[in-house]
């Protein structure tokens, strides 16, 4: 695929027809969340790269109210789920009930059948709980029984999880953080921001939501988002960023190879092209440029990285790598 034989215009053109809903989208957001532009954003970037968002964030900073918020905007189907540690698999998928007029089972559809799900504080739950949530992720469809249900799309898990508190957590395993297209971390808002935060609460001053958004757009934007066009010199920018991780010696990095237990997966570098391709979409853009990586980067791949005993000691992040190979791999 080149520039020769691809139409930049016509796909441009193309991305601003139909990404103008997008603005519409934020302005209703807007309407109830003050600031917190960039989880916004990065929820945006999920839904339109088919993927699922894991929020992590100390209570209060509206991750539940923006995941709700979205929800109210498009016209699609919205569950919330509470993992708590009594949770049970069929809580999340739904079981199968005995019917004693019909004299046989029947199913009976958990809050996983849903557009947008919910996982609110995941970390809460058991590993059934959350292995439950597996093959919904992955698979986009669920075995209740013997019969197999496919999930009705858009499909998206949004879940939350507090990092402070770990007494009584279940860590989720790298299994299935490596399913979160991106791991997003919420920090405070600023000072003005929290002024109006506080002023909206007192004054019940929130603004009502309206829908704005079919699932027939999302789908339509979903599809429009794989055709934007991303120049070989960006895919091997992707796969440069990627491997730096897993060979940080090749890259220069040799002071890095102690830190890194293991880097990204190849789902790491199929995720960072698609939020990078979201990304352009946002900013209705036919086409990938390298500051699409730069923004989607960190919460593409801070989950990916494990880290080393030596890292933990040092007090070193994921984040900080990252920053570290971004320093270093070329860009194009």
């Amino acid at each position: 695929m080149s520039y020769e034989n691809t139409d930049i215009k016509a796909l441009n053109d193309k991305v601003k027809e139909k990404s103008a809903f997008i603005d519409l989208l934020k302005i209703e957001i807007n309407r109830v969340i003050v600031g917190q532009d960039r989880m916004i954003d990065r929820l945006l970037i999920a839904l339109l790269g088919k993927g699922h968002i894991l929020l992590e964030g100390v209570p209060g900073l509206a991750k539940t109210l923006a995941i709700k918020t979205l929800a109210d905007a498009i016209d699609v189907t919205f569950s919330r789920i509470q993992f708590t540690p009594d949770l049970l698999p069929a809580d999340v998928i739904g079981t199968l009930i005995y019917n004693v007029k019909e004299n046989k089972f029947e199913v009976k559809k958990g809050p996983v059948f849903a557009n947008f799900v919910l996982a609110d504080e995941i970390n809460r739950a058991p590993a059934k709980v959350q292995s439950a949530l597996l093959e919904a992720m992955q698979e986009r469809q669920v075995t209740i029984g013997e019969q197999t249900f496919k999930l009705e799309e858009p499909f998206m898990v949004m879940a939350t999880q507090n990092p402070i508190e770990q007494e009584g957590t279940y860590p989720l395993p790298e299994a299935q953080t490596d399913r979160f297209m991106m791991k997003v971390l919420i920090s405070y808002p600023g000072m003005e921001e929290e002024r109006e935060i506080v002023r909206r609460n007192l004054n019940d001053n929130f603004g009502k939501v309206n829908k704005v958004a079919s699932k027939d757009d999302i789908l339509d934007a979903r599809r429009i988002v794989k055709e934007i066009y991303t120049d070989p010199k960006i895919e091997q920018y992707i796969l440069d960023i990627v491997f730096a991780t897993r060979y940080p010696e090749k890259y220069g990095l040799e002071e890095l190879k102690p830190f890194i237990a293991y880097g990204a997966s190849p789902r790491g570098s199929i995720n960072l092209a698609m939020a990078a391709k979201a990304n352009a979409f946002l900013n209705h853009r036919g086409f990938v440029v390298p500051e699409d990586i730069l923004s989607t980067v960190h919460d593409v791949l801070r989950h990916r990285i494990g880290l080393t005993y030596e890292a933990e000691a040092e007090n070193i992040r994921s984040d900080d790598i990252i920053n570290k190979i971004m320093n270093s791999v070329q860009v194009p």
